[in-house]
């Protein structure tokens, strides 16, 4: 997993939505409040690069350049441009929608399933498999941090996390949009909440991990089902290693 951060205060006023923002020829100057309509082959477009831009930093972390989105989705660069101004409002987007999906599985397992241990394991089972744990904004991955002195772009080690598990965003990350990082953190809260409560998750065990094990259990491998394989090989380890033991007398 590699995640680079960017200047995501920048991209904050436009990133609600590809619909919403367009580029004015010859002025470079943006509209933000626009929402007409695409055209059909413009919609196509934009879903192509969604989808490239997911597969491409997903595979290389948010530092890859727009000119490997661009490729991938087969379009030109510029059309890539057209419908996100700079590479920290698509960089925005995908997260947004990623960090989206996750708090909706979460709260899916939350909901629907009444053991505290099925519904963290199904939570992190079903995110990993959806891949979007490749994608997690990096606010989210420097929950815990202390100080501007920290490298940025890494999980806090394990255990590091106040009593209690308290999960803190950054400052820059609190001042502003956090792309729904604070309702991911709260509904997967209460899913460790609820399975250490019921004395099934180690009491060292903190969000900040479980976050950790939905960002390193899903590789990027070129086979899909070589990647499925790992995945989920990886996942039965990393769950074994959260699960409580009973005291050996």
């Amino acid at each position: 997993m590699h995640v680079q951060d960017t200047h995501w205060s920048s991209a904050s006023a436009l990133a609600t939505g590809a619909g919403t923002v367009s580029a004015v020829p010859g002025n470079g100057r943006v509209d933000a409040g626009r929402t007409a309509p695409l055209r059909v082959d413009a919609q196509r477009n934009l879903e192509h690069v969604l989808r490239a831009a997911r597969e491409v930093f997903g595979e290389l972390g948010y530092g890859a350049p727009m000119e490997d989105v661009a490729r991938r989705a087969r379009v030109g660069v510029g059309t890539v441009y057209r419908r996100f101004p700079s590479k920290d409002v698509l960089v925005r987007r995908i997260a947004e929608e990623e960090t989206a999906r996750l708090t909706e599985q979460a709260r899916a397992a939350l909901g629907q399933e009444e053991e505290p241990w099925s519904a963290l394991s199904r939570f992190l089972r079903t995110s990993v498999a959806s891949g979007a744990g490749r994608l997690l904004p990096p606010q989210v991955l420097r929950v815990g941090s202390t100080g501007p002195a920290e490298d940025e772009t890494r999980v806090p080690p394990q255990r590091s996390q106040p009593e209690g598990g308290e999960l803190r965003l950054v400052p820059e990350a609190a001042g502003g949009d956090d792309t729904g990082a604070g309702a991911l953190l709260e509904v997967v809260g209460q899913l460790v909440d609820r399975a250490r409560a019921a004395g099934e998750l180690r009491t060292d065990v903190s969000v900040a991990d479980v976050l950790l094990v939905i960002a390193t259990a899903a590789p990027s491998l070129p086979d899909p089902a070589q990647q499925a394989a790992a995945s989920a090989r990886l996942l039965d380890i990393l769950l074994e290693g959260l699960r409580s033991r009973p005291l050996q007398g």
